[in-house]
């Protein structure tokens, strides 16, 4: 029991730690000289990078985030992996802690005075390296509503709400036993729950019309 227990703070501990290199921060601080969060949104995200410095800012961060939501991943499988056959402990539960505190570390970065970003492109990564079969159907979800609405947010909420609907009916098609299940379906509801909160005020901005359209002359 106690080095299950010390196997999951090390996977909490790395992945938070990873988590909180923020990419956004780091290239607006280093490659521009600037501070992203001071521009936009305020957000640390590709998207605000995007908007405030261009696609190559862009290209850079959503590439570390992601990257860093797999190595978090894959480090917790592993650390989990040094547990014995005979603990009973699902093998989700390293993948699914470190996917959730690799997010809370992009939210609330150590390093950078707790204001990161808002943790979908680190959730992509670590769904790449748990469930990589789901990531073309979020893809569509999110182009779904994208392309219509230019609204980048309404398709990271999209995604984020379905996340676990997805994981779920493909838990069940591959016959998860329950407890295998049950992580899974926690563990992604927690991922969506935080990346739904972190788009609150874009959700309010929705609603009155006001949100952010790429491509289009925006309400003022």
């Amino acid at each position: 029991m106690m080095k299950a227990i010390l196997i999951a703070a090390a996977t909490i501990l790395q992945a938070y730690l990873l988590g909180s290199v923020d990419t956004g921060i780091l290239v607006s601080k280093f490659v521009y000289h600037d501070d992203v969060r001071n521009h936009g949104s305020g957000a640390a995200g590709m998207t605000n990078m995007l908007r405030t410095f261009g696609k190559k800012a862009a290209a850079m961060t959503a590439t570390g985030d992601v990257l860093k939501g797999v190595l978090a991943v894959c480090i917790g499988r592993w650390l989990f992996h040094m547990l014995p056959a005979d603990t009973g402990v699902s093998p989700y539960l390293g993948v699914y802690l470190a996917a959730i505190f690799a997010v809370l570390g992009h939210l609330y970065p150590l390093y950078f005075g707790f204001k990161g970003g808002k943790g979908v492109l680190v959730a992509a990564g670590a769904i790449l390296a748990i469930q990589p079969v789901l990531l073309p159907f979020l893809a569509i979800i999110f182009l779904v509503c994208l392309i219509p609405t230019g609204m980048v947010s309404l398709g990271s909420v999209a995604m984020a709400a379905l996340y676990p609907v997805l994981t779920i009916i493909y838990g069940s098609l591959q016959g998860y036993a329950a407890g295998d299940m049950l992580v899974c379906a926690i563990g992604s509801g927690f991922m969506s729950g935080m990346v739904i909160y972190m788009h609150r005020a874009n959700i309010q901005r929705i609603r009155e019309g006001k949100e952010y359209r790429f491509g289009k002359h925006n309400k003022k």
